[in-house]
């Protein structure tokens, strides 16, 4: 199984690298960044890109992948929202009519967030610009596509948030990480990566999978 993932310099994209390099299912894993993520694997292959409006220039080094893990976000915190939508919705529009031109067969997984609305009539903007972007994936007409609503996530293996503040308060926490984990609305960056690659696997009817079904898909393959 090839696969292509955004946004692996963050948190959530480099728990799902983690997991794909140490998974002997995924034989080669495309990685598309702002900036290099410099990771050594045999398996990797990364390509820099400046604007992911620009992803059709990537088209003869990437021209087939059986799966999508698109993990690359921003925060609304902050953000100006012309600019929020563009990297929410336009660039995952962008990416999606990528995967779908060069294998419409893919299956296509985008991280989400809790909260995000699927009727697109928050009174939340960035609930409606996400559920904006996962409409469009889910109705392009790939093979499969999962939302992954991902609630509150401990990091492991030396990942790190790229944000001061979201550090800040995992450093806080951390001492709780042994009681957090017992709790089942809480996930790991070791389960959503294993979950998101036993979404290719095992496929679901329910396409929106919050902290707790992302637990309890990590483990599926051990029942195999």
């Amino acid at each position: 199984m090839d696969v292509l993932i955004t946004g692996s310099t963050g948190m959530v994209g480099k728990s799902v690298l983690n997991e794909c390099i140490n998974d002997d299912r995924i034989k080669k894993i495309y990685l598309v960044n702002r900036v290099p993520v410099n990771v050594k694997s045999s398996k990797v292959y990364e390509f820099i890109l400046d604007d992911f409006l620009k992803m059709g220039e990537l088209k003869n080094e990437i021209s087939h992948c059986d799966a999508c893990f698109h993990c690359m976000g921003i925060t609304s915190f902050g953000q100006k929202s012309d600019y929020y939508y563009k990297v929410t919705f336009e660039m995952t529009k962008v990416l999606t009519d990528f995967i779908y031109k060069i294998n419409p067969n893919a299956v296509m997984t985008y991280v989400s967030g809790e909260g995000t609305s699927k009727n697109e009539n928050s009174k939340i903007p960035w609930a409606n610009v996400k559920g904006k972007a996962e409409n469009y994936i889910l109705n392009k007409g790939l093979k499969d596509a999962y939302m992954i609503r991902l609630g509150l996530l401990i990091p492991e293996n030396g990942i790190k948030a790229k944000t001061k503040l979201y550090n800040l308060f995992y450093t806080l926490m951390k001492p709780l990480y042994p009681l957090m984990r017992l709790m089942p609305t809480i996930t790991t960056s070791s389960k959503l990566g294993l979950a998101m690659i036993n979404c290719l696997y095992f496929p679901l009817k329910n396409k929106y999978l919050d902290n707790k079904k992302i637990n309890n898909l990590c483990k599926i393959h051990l029942k195999d």
